[in-house]
Protein backbone atom coordinates (compact mmCIF):
# COMPACT_ATOMS: atom_id res chain seq x y z
CA UNK A 1 0.00 0.00 0.00
CA UNK A 2 1.28 3.44 -1.06
CA UNK A 3 4.87 2.46 -1.75
CA UNK A 4 5.50 0.16 1.22
CA UNK A 5 8.16 -2.35 0.18
CA UNK A 6 8.28 -5.96 1.32
CA UNK A 7 11.29 -8.22 1.58
CA UNK A 8 12.60 -11.26 3.40
CA UNK A 9 15.75 -11.18 5.53
CA UNK A 10 17.72 -13.96 7.21
CA UNK A 11 17.84 -13.36 10.96
CA UNK A 12 18.91 -15.64 13.78
CA UNK A 13 18.32 -18.81 11.77
CA UNK A 14 14.91 -17.91 10.35
CA UNK A 15 13.49 -15.98 7.41
CA UNK A 16 11.71 -12.81 8.50
CA UNK A 17 9.23 -10.79 6.45
CA UNK A 18 9.76 -7.04 6.71
CA UNK A 19 7.66 -4.12 5.46
CA UNK A 20 9.40 -0.78 5.15
CA UNK A 21 9.27 2.66 3.61
CA UNK A 22 11.33 5.83 3.65
CA UNK A 23 14.90 6.98 4.15
CA UNK A 24 16.60 8.40 7.22
CA UNK A 25 16.89 7.36 10.87
CA UNK A 26 15.28 3.96 11.43
CA UNK A 27 12.04 3.67 13.39
CA UNK A 28 11.45 0.00 14.19
CA UNK A 29 7.88 -1.13 14.92
CA UNK A 30 7.01 -4.32 16.84
CA UNK A 31 3.42 -5.57 16.61
CA UNK A 32 1.41 -7.42 19.23
CA UNK A 33 -0.79 -10.51 19.35
CA UNK A 34 -2.42 -11.64 17.14
CA UNK A 35 -1.25 -9.06 14.62
CA UNK A 36 1.17 -8.35 11.76
CA UNK A 37 3.27 -5.52 10.32
CA UNK A 38 -0.06 -4.21 8.94
CA UNK A 39 -0.99 -2.91 12.40
CA UNK A 40 1.58 -0.15 11.81
CA UNK A 41 0.39 0.95 8.35
CA UNK A 42 -0.65 4.41 9.58
CA UNK A 43 2.66 4.97 11.37
CA UNK A 44 4.73 3.65 8.44
CA UNK A 45 3.12 6.09 6.04
CA UNK A 46 3.29 9.05 8.42
CA UNK A 47 6.87 8.62 9.66
CA UNK A 48 8.29 7.77 6.23
CA UNK A 49 6.84 11.01 4.88
CA UNK A 50 8.70 12.96 7.56
CA UNK A 51 12.25 11.82 6.89
CA UNK A 52 12.38 8.48 8.71
CA UNK A 53 12.90 4.91 7.55
CA UNK A 54 9.96 2.97 8.97
CA UNK A 55 10.58 -0.75 9.39
CA UNK A 56 7.92 -3.23 10.58
CA UNK A 57 8.60 -6.97 10.66
CA UNK A 58 6.25 -9.86 11.15
CA UNK A 59 7.66 -11.33 14.36
CA UNK A 60 8.71 -14.97 14.71
CA UNK A 61 5.70 -17.22 14.18
CA UNK A 62 3.50 -14.52 12.62
CA UNK A 63 2.44 -13.77 9.06
CA UNK A 64 5.07 -14.41 6.41
CA UNK A 65 7.92 -14.88 8.89
CA UNK A 66 9.00 -18.44 9.59
CA UNK A 67 7.33 -20.30 12.47
CA UNK A 68 9.60 -22.94 14.03
CA UNK A 69 7.58 -25.91 15.24
CA UNK A 70 9.10 -26.25 18.71
CA UNK A 71 7.51 -24.31 21.57
CA UNK A 72 11.01 -23.84 23.00
CA UNK A 73 11.93 -21.72 19.96
CA UNK A 74 9.78 -18.79 21.13
CA UNK A 75 11.56 -17.51 24.23
CA UNK A 76 12.25 -13.83 24.74
CA UNK A 77 15.89 -14.56 23.86
CA UNK A 78 14.93 -15.99 20.48
CA UNK A 79 12.67 -13.08 19.61
CA UNK A 80 15.05 -10.39 20.84
CA UNK A 81 17.81 -12.19 18.94
CA UNK A 82 15.71 -11.91 15.78
CA UNK A 83 15.29 -8.18 16.30
CA UNK A 84 18.97 -7.55 17.01
CA UNK A 85 19.86 -9.43 13.82
CA UNK A 86 17.29 -7.37 11.92
CA UNK A 87 18.86 -4.15 13.22
CA UNK A 88 22.26 -5.44 12.11
CA UNK A 89 20.85 -6.12 8.64
CA UNK A 90 19.77 -2.47 8.38
CA UNK A 91 23.40 -1.34 8.72
CA UNK A 92 22.68 0.95 11.66
CA UNK A 93 23.95 0.92 15.22
CA UNK A 94 20.76 2.22 16.82
CA UNK A 95 17.07 2.54 16.08
CA UNK A 96 14.08 4.34 17.49
CA UNK A 97 11.77 1.65 18.85
CA UNK A 98 7.97 1.73 18.84
CA UNK A 99 6.05 -1.30 20.10
CA UNK A 100 2.56 -2.35 21.16
CA UNK A 101 0.95 -5.12 23.23
CA UNK A 102 3.09 -8.31 23.29
CA UNK A 103 5.51 -6.53 21.00
CA UNK A 104 5.86 -3.96 23.80
CA UNK A 105 7.04 -6.73 26.13
CA UNK A 106 9.66 -7.71 23.56
CA UNK A 107 10.56 -4.02 23.38
CA UNK A 108 11.18 -3.94 27.13
CA UNK A 109 13.34 -7.06 26.89
CA UNK A 110 15.27 -5.50 24.02
CA UNK A 111 15.89 -2.37 26.11
CA UNK A 112 17.06 -4.55 29.03
CA UNK A 113 19.29 -6.88 27.04
CA UNK A 114 20.72 -4.53 24.40
CA UNK A 115 20.06 -0.91 25.46
CA UNK A 116 22.94 0.38 23.33
CA UNK A 117 20.92 -0.47 20.20
CA UNK A 118 17.94 1.72 21.14
CA UNK A 119 17.99 5.52 20.91
CA UNK A 120 14.58 5.90 22.52
CA UNK A 121 11.48 3.78 23.05
CA UNK A 122 7.84 4.75 22.49
CA UNK A 123 5.80 2.07 24.24
CA UNK A 124 2.09 1.59 23.59
CA UNK A 125 -0.31 -0.03 26.06
CA UNK A 126 1.92 -2.40 28.06
CA UNK A 127 4.26 -0.90 30.67
CA UNK A 128 7.40 -2.53 32.00
CA UNK A 129 6.67 -5.55 34.20
CA UNK A 130 9.22 -6.00 36.95
CA UNK A 131 10.08 -9.64 37.49
CA UNK A 132 8.66 -11.12 40.69
CA UNK A 133 11.30 -13.63 41.88
CA UNK A 134 8.74 -15.46 44.04
CA UNK A 135 5.78 -15.85 41.68
CA UNK A 136 5.84 -17.23 38.17
CA UNK A 137 4.11 -14.91 35.74
CA UNK A 138 1.47 -17.40 34.65
CA UNK A 139 0.79 -18.49 38.23
CA UNK A 140 0.13 -14.87 39.12
CA UNK A 141 -2.24 -14.48 36.16
CA UNK A 142 -4.06 -17.67 37.14
CA UNK A 143 -4.49 -16.50 40.72
CA UNK A 144 -5.98 -13.21 39.56
CA UNK A 145 -8.14 -14.33 36.65
CA UNK A 146 -8.52 -18.12 36.76
CA UNK A 147 -7.75 -20.89 34.31
CA UNK A 148 -9.88 -19.38 31.53
CA UNK A 149 -7.70 -16.28 31.21
CA UNK A 150 -6.18 -16.52 27.73
CA UNK A 151 -2.56 -16.51 28.90
CA UNK A 152 -3.30 -19.42 31.26
CA UNK A 153 -5.19 -21.35 28.59
CA UNK A 154 -2.23 -21.07 26.24
CA UNK A 155 0.10 -22.97 28.58
CA UNK A 156 -1.13 -26.49 27.79
CA UNK A 157 0.58 -27.76 24.62
CA UNK A 158 -1.97 -28.66 21.97
CA UNK A 159 -4.93 -26.87 23.53
CA UNK A 160 -4.28 -23.41 22.15
CA UNK A 161 -2.99 -24.85 18.88
CA UNK A 162 -6.34 -26.49 18.35
CA UNK A 163 -7.94 -23.05 18.52
CA UNK A 164 -5.25 -20.77 17.12
CA UNK A 165 -2.67 -23.13 15.59
CA UNK A 166 0.06 -21.25 17.44
CA UNK A 167 1.74 -21.32 20.84
CA UNK A 168 4.26 -19.44 22.97
CA UNK A 169 6.85 -20.16 25.72
CA UNK A 170 7.31 -19.21 29.40
CA UNK A 171 10.14 -16.63 30.03
CA UNK A 172 10.02 -16.32 33.83
CA UNK A 173 12.83 -18.79 34.54
CA UNK A 174 15.07 -17.42 31.80
CA UNK A 175 14.99 -13.81 32.96
CA UNK A 176 16.18 -14.45 36.52
CA UNK A 177 19.47 -12.55 35.93
CA UNK A 178 17.46 -9.37 35.34
CA UNK A 179 15.45 -9.48 38.57
CA UNK A 180 15.39 -5.92 39.89
CA UNK A 181 16.99 -4.46 36.75
CA UNK A 182 15.90 -1.04 35.54
CA UNK A 183 15.25 0.00 31.95
CA UNK A 184 17.43 3.06 31.35
CA UNK A 185 16.56 3.82 27.73
CA UNK A 186 14.58 7.07 27.25
CA UNK A 187 10.90 6.09 27.14
CA UNK A 188 7.54 7.62 26.31
CA UNK A 189 4.51 5.56 27.31
CA UNK A 190 1.12 5.93 25.60
CA UNK A 191 -2.11 4.16 26.53
CA UNK A 192 -5.85 4.68 26.35
CA UNK A 193 -8.03 5.22 29.39
CA UNK A 194 -10.27 2.41 28.10
CA UNK A 195 -7.42 -0.03 27.52
CA UNK A 196 -8.05 -3.18 29.57
CA UNK A 197 -4.31 -3.43 30.25
CA UNK A 198 -4.42 0.00 31.89
CA UNK A 199 -7.61 -0.70 33.82
CA UNK A 200 -6.61 -4.15 35.13
CA UNK A 201 -3.64 -5.94 36.72
CA UNK A 202 -3.09 -2.97 39.01
CA UNK A 203 -1.49 -1.07 36.14
CA UNK A 204 -3.20 2.25 36.81
CA UNK A 205 -1.84 2.32 40.35
CA UNK A 206 1.57 1.12 39.18
CA UNK A 207 1.79 3.96 36.66
CA UNK A 208 0.23 6.70 38.80
CA UNK A 209 2.10 5.85 42.02
CA UNK A 210 5.54 6.50 40.56
CA UNK A 211 6.61 2.85 40.70
CA UNK A 212 6.77 2.75 36.89
CA UNK A 213 9.11 5.75 36.91
CA UNK A 214 11.28 4.02 39.52
CA UNK A 215 11.66 0.95 37.32
CA UNK A 216 12.16 3.07 34.19
CA UNK A 217 14.13 6.10 35.47
CA UNK A 218 14.31 7.75 32.04
CA UNK A 219 10.56 7.58 31.55
CA UNK A 220 10.02 11.08 30.18
CA UNK A 221 6.28 11.15 29.64
CA UNK A 222 3.09 9.15 30.20
CA UNK A 223 0.18 9.91 27.87
CA UNK A 224 -3.33 8.70 28.74
CA UNK A 225 -5.60 9.07 25.72
CA UNK A 226 -9.24 9.75 26.56
CA UNK A 227 -11.84 7.50 24.96
CA UNK A 228 -9.21 5.20 23.45
CA UNK A 229 -8.98 1.46 24.06
CA UNK A 230 -6.27 -1.15 23.47
CA UNK A 231 -5.35 -0.71 19.79
CA UNK A 232 -4.45 2.95 20.09
CA UNK A 233 -2.01 2.90 17.16
CA UNK A 234 -5.03 2.21 14.93
CA UNK A 235 -7.89 3.77 16.90
CA UNK A 236 -6.14 7.12 17.32
CA UNK A 237 -3.49 6.84 14.64
CA UNK A 238 -2.90 10.54 13.96
CA UNK A 239 -2.57 11.37 17.65
CA UNK A 240 -0.17 8.48 18.21
CA UNK A 241 1.85 9.51 15.15
CA UNK A 242 2.23 13.01 16.55
CA UNK A 243 3.30 11.67 19.95
CA UNK A 244 5.92 9.43 18.34
CA UNK A 245 7.31 12.25 16.24
CA UNK A 246 7.39 14.74 19.12
CA UNK A 247 9.42 12.29 21.19
CA UNK A 248 11.92 10.88 18.71
CA UNK A 249 12.81 14.24 17.18
CA UNK A 250 14.41 15.17 20.52
CA UNK A 251 17.23 12.69 19.92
Amino acid sequence: MEGIEHRTVEVNGIKMHVAEKGQGPVVLFLHGFPELWYSWRHQILALSSLGYRAVAPDLRGYGDTEAPTSISSYTCFHIVGDIVALIDSLDVDQVFLVAHDWGALIGWYLCLFRPERIKAYVCLSVPFFTRNPKVRTVDGMRALYGDDYYICRFQEPGKAEAELEKSSAENWELTAPWTGAQVKVPVKFITGDLDVVYTSLGMKDYIDSGAFKKDVPNLEEVVIQEGVAHFNNQEAAEEVNNHILDFIKKF
